[in-house]
């Protein structure tokens, strides 16, 4: 597996001790990755509550019963809770951040601080809502819009994934109108789908619905995903970038972790 460092922030919180456990699982007993367990505090701590912060962490990690060949690190740091998880990934070159979210069940800015990190992170990263079940990801889906996919690079973490839990991609295509415009508009992405997943690529679907969020959370239920892989930024120089309206709309809501590629 590419991926050698996974960055996570850690607040003690239930979502993330569950997005914890969830890399764990990730890693497994036998890959050589570093966790890197990350708590931002808004005022400076003491050396004494850094030590019992670290005594605390250790415990919620012997709690799993996790085997992994790495123990997970700890870290403090003071500061803005996004910006020093980007400045700490920018610093140790992390190759993805792992976040725990609550998902629809936060405050606000709860919901600000894990769209920003998603949609700022230069970077893949997996939002891992509270309650999913943990397990290794077998099914994956790949969202895929209008746009030609011009940066390819994007789809090296999904491939490495794929290969890592032997994985089988579904590419899905919410459709509004006529489903025969959109085939046509993603028939050229279909040899690039081929190719840069290889066999583990398994279908392009086509869905009818007004509303592309509920088609693409239908979809998971009808196939059950395990993980949702999305493109949060603009891979295209042919359209306009996105605000990001699905990417924080799938944070929130979807009930399994969702995957942005960067």
């Amino acid at each position: 597996m590419s991926i050698q460092k996974i960055l996570i922030p850690f607040d003690f919180s239930e979502a993330s001790i569950n997005a914890l456990e969830y890399a764990t699982v990730f890693v497994g007993p036998t890959r050589n990755i570093e966790l890197q367990a990350l708590y931002v505090s808004a005022m400076p701590i003491t050396e004494g509550q850094e030590k019992t912060l670290k005594l605390d962490f250790g415990q919620v990690v012997k709690s799993f019963n996790a085997k992994i060949k790495t123990p997970p690190s700890f870290s403090t740091v003071t500061g803005n809770l996004i910006e020093s998880v980007l400045e700490w990934h920018n610093t140790n070159g992390s190759d993805l951040i792992l976040m725990g979210t609550m998902g629809d069940k936060v405050t606000d800015e709860a919901i600000t601080n894990t769209s920003r990190l998603v949609l700022e992170a230069n970077c893949p990263v997996i939002s891992v809502p509270f309650g999913t079940p943990i397990r290794e990801p077998k099914d994956i889906a790949l969202v895929m819009g209008r746009e030609e996919i011009d940066d390819k690079e994007v789809l090296k973490t999904l491939l490495d994934v794929a290969r890592t839990f032997d994985s089988r991609v579904h590419a899905l295509t919410i459709y509004r109108e006529s489903v025969y415009a959109e085939e046509s508009i993603v028939d050229s992405t279909e040899n690039l789908l081929e190719y840069y997943l290889e066999h583990f690529y398994e279908e392009h679907a086509f869905s009818k619905n007004q509303d592309v969020e509920e088609g693409i959370l239908e979809y998971i239920n009808k196939k059950n995903i395990d993980l949702l892989a999305i493109l949060p930024r603009n891979h295209t120089q042919m359209s306009t970038p996105s605000e990001g309206r699905l990417t924080k709309l799938l944070t929130l809501h979807s009930e399994i972790p969702v995957l942005t590629l960067d």
